[in-house]
This record gives C-alpha cells, sequence and structure tokens, in this order.
C-alpha cells in the first residue's frame, strides 16, 4: 500500500495559518445606504418563552369567554385562527378580520362579543402575565442610536396579538411603543412571518425600497425571510430560534452589544 507524503513543520504551519485566514476572512454588512431598520420583539428586544406565555394568555382569556363557549373549545378554534393568519395571502383581509370570522364560524361567537371578552381580560388578567417578559438592557439603546441615525425604526413582530398585547410587552420590556414609525399587530396587518408580503406591506407603509432596510431578529425562519424582498439582515443569537430546513442566511450575526456598536459607529462588522 503506498502512503502520501509525511508532512514537514513547515507543511503544518502553512494549512494551519492557510485555514485561520480562511475561517476570519470577514463578511459585512452595508449600512451606508439605510433609512429603516425592523425589529422583532419576542426573543430580539425582549425575552419571552412563547411556549409558556401562549398557553396563558390562551386559557386566561377564554375564561372570559366560558358563558358563551367552553375555554377547550375557544383555545382550539384561536389555535386554527392563528393558523389561517400564518396562511393568508389575501391583502383585503386584516389578520383580525380573519381570526373574527373563525371564531363566528366555529363558535358562533361574534366579534362584538369577542372583542368585548379581549377587553375585560386586558383589563384585569393581561398584567399577570408581565413576569414571563424580561428586558435587555441594550434594546432601547438600539432604538435610540436608530433613531438617531435618522432611521425610520419599526416594530415587526408576528402579527398574531392585537396591539393591546403587543404594547405591553414593550412596556414590560421597558421600550417606548411611541418610539416606532410603525408597530405591527393584527388589526392592522394582513401577512405574517415569513410570508415576503409581510415585509412588502410594510415597506410599501414606509415608501422605502427594501435594499435600503435592515431586519433584525432572532429567528432564523421569520425574521431571515426578510431577505426574500431584498433587505439585510441580521441574527441575534442569544435568544436564536434555530429552524432545521431553513434556507436563508443573516447577512450578519451577533449580540446586541456587536449590533449597537455597529450602529453607533456606521462601520462595517465582521460576521
Amino acid at each position: 500500500m503506498q502512503t502520501g507524503r509525511c508532512l514537514t513543520g513547515h507543511d503544518i504551519v502553512t494549512l494551519m495559518l492557510s485555514s485561520f485566514f480562511r475561517k476570519s476572512t470577514p463578511k459585512t454588512i452595508d449600512l451606508s445606504n439605510i433609512q429603516a431598520i425592523l425589529f422583532d420583539l419576542d426573543g430580539t428586544l425582549v425575552d419571552v418563552d412563547m411556549n409558556r406565555f401562549v398557553p396563558i394568555y390562551l386559557r386566561r382569556l377564554t375564561e372570559y369567554m366560558s358563558s358563551q363557549v367552553s375555554p377547550v373549545r375557544a383555545t382550539q378554534s384561536l389555535h386554527h385562527a392563528v393558523a389561517a393568519m400564518f396562511a393568508n395571502t389575501d391583502a383585503s383581509r386584516t389578520l383580525e378580520s380573519i381570526l373574527f370570522e373563525v371564531m363566528e364560524t366555529e363558535l358562533s361567537v361574534s366579534p362584538e362579543l369577542y372583542t368585548a371578552c379581549l377587553e375585560q381580560f386586558c383589563q384585569n388578567d393581561l398584567e399577570a402575565l408581565r413576569s414571563l417578559v424580561t428586558g435587555h438592557p441594550l434594546s432601547s439603546q438600539l432604538i435610540e442610536s436608530s433613531l438617531a441615525r435618522g432611521w425610520k425604526v419599526v416594530l415587526a413582530t408576528n402579527p398574531i396579538f392585537p396591539r393591546v398585547v403587543v404594547d405591553a410587552r414593550l412596556n414590560w420590556g421597558e421600550l417606548n411603543g411611541d418610539a416606532f414609525h410603525h408597530v405591527t399587530a393584527y388589526e392592522t396587518a394582513h401577512f405574517c412571518k415569513p410570508n415576503p408580503q409581510f415585509f412588502e406591506e410594510i415597506l410599501d407603509l414606509l415608501q422605502t425600497p427594501a435594499e435600503a432596510c435592515l431586519m433584525v431578529g432572532n429567528d432564523t425562519l421569520h425574521d431571515l425571510s426578510a431577505s426574500q424582498v431584498g433587505m439585510q439582515t441580521c441574527l441575534l443569537t442569544p435568544w436564536r430560534i434555530k429552524r432545521a430546513g431553513t434556507p436563508f442566511k443573516a447577512d450578519w450575526q451577533g449580540r446586541h452589544e456587536e449590533l449597537l456598536a455597529l450602529i453607533a459607529e456606521n462601520v462595517s462588522a465582521p460576521l
């Protein structure tokens, strides 16, 4: 059997150096033409485990519907409604109207009745979910630094909740909802991430080209899907959600402090 040539010390050093420089070749993100930045909320600006938050939210909300329908059936229908929201491609239908339609079709619960139950829940029980949401100490600085650069700042959370519940999570994370040029919520949104129409709707509202927008999030599918419409993408890694088979790759990834330095200093940064 033939053997290969033995590596000399010089060969080993050469291979190590070439490997090092291949790995350290920087990938950069260009902020020079950015006009708007989109931030995801959960897992990006605030820390919240949606696998805990959603069941508690639904349990407490559906208790207010118990005189009309069992909470178990109501919860099932709300799950169906969320699935229908994610599937929607009809620009004439808000996500709220889709929810109303599912509730009326499956439970004979009118939009007025559902809205009344939601209002009672928000007044009496929503605050009980505060402990499930924790802010990040640098989130407000990320927003302020973006505004200081003259960028439009959008809260681009998946709009499966009403605005009052989005505002509550912002408040619990010690963030000011009034700082955003636009906040996605089911009353006004028509699409969910990762549907590219979600981002196109925001682009139309901002009247800003996709290449002048930066999407920041923690979900390798929902947030990085902004690249489908031509946005640059940043993946914040502390609370990253990595989904198997995701076809998208971030233009940049790192921690909050690294992104803050990148925005504040207006320089390209390595991936």
